[in-house]
């Protein structure tokens, strides 16, 4: 019997853990991009991901958001739309207060942004980490809890810390190198499922070689 894989449009891949929740199966927003098997974990309202942890998102930025990451709870992304104006006397958002305060909106709109957000595959955010607008986080890094991340961060670097700043390279760049050319991440799904104890506990020469059978 062929290895039958987990099912990607589950909203909880647990049942019996109801905090456990599948994203992409739960956004509407067309704002936010969220890849097959990419979960969230929360006690309180898991489902809510898309208003409680992903913050100021008035657009027209995206959240991307790669295949098969891990988000522990409490993880927040702020976007864009938390911006504020720092070239006169005064930060504060007057227009939007109301009254004829309001006649003044073009003063915050049109603000310089940093881009798209935009999460690669297979990365691991710890317990309330958080990540600024703009930022990319490539392949297979590691986010540690608490960690605020404002500065781009590179495939299979963790970082830790308020700013957040590269601890060490999982691999070497050479391995590193070895592991994006194998992006086992797009590979069909049945043979992700044929090859999971290689993907989790295997070496690299073991996907290379997996990587083969789909192409011979």
């Amino acid at each position: 019997m062929s290895p039958v894989p987990a099912d990607p449009t589950a909203v909880h891949p647990m049942p019996e853990q109801p905090r456990v929740v599948l994203l992409k199966p739960l956004v509407t927003s067309p704002l936010i991009e969220v890849g097959d098997f990419t979960y969230y974990d929360d006690p309180d309202d898991p489902k809510a991901f898309e208003t409680r942890n992903v913050l100021y998102h008035y657009g027209p930025e995206k959240l991307i958001i790669g295949k098969y990451c891990a988000l522990g709870e409490g993880v927040r992304f702020l976007m864009n739309g938390a911006n504020h104006r720092m070239d006169g006397p005064s930060t504060f958002p007057f227009p939007i207060m109301g009254g004829s305060w309001s006649d003044h909106f073009d003063l915050i709109t049109g603000l310089p942004g940093r881009g798209d957000t935009v999460i690669g595959n297979d990365v691991w955010f710890g317990y309330h980490s958080k990540v600024m607008p703009g930022v990319r986080i490539g392949h297979g890094a590691v986010v540690a809890s608490g960690a605020v991340v404002v500065d781009d961060v590179p495939p299979y670097a963790i970082v830790g810390g308020n700013p957040a700043k590269q601890i060490r390279l999982r691999f070497d760049e050479k391995t590193i190198e070895r592991l994006l050319a194998v992006a086992w991440w797009d590979w069909p799904l049945d043979h992700i499922t044929t090859h999971m104890r290689t993907i989790m506990a295997g070496d690299v020469a073991g996907l290379e070689k997996a990587a083969g059978e789909l192409a011979a």
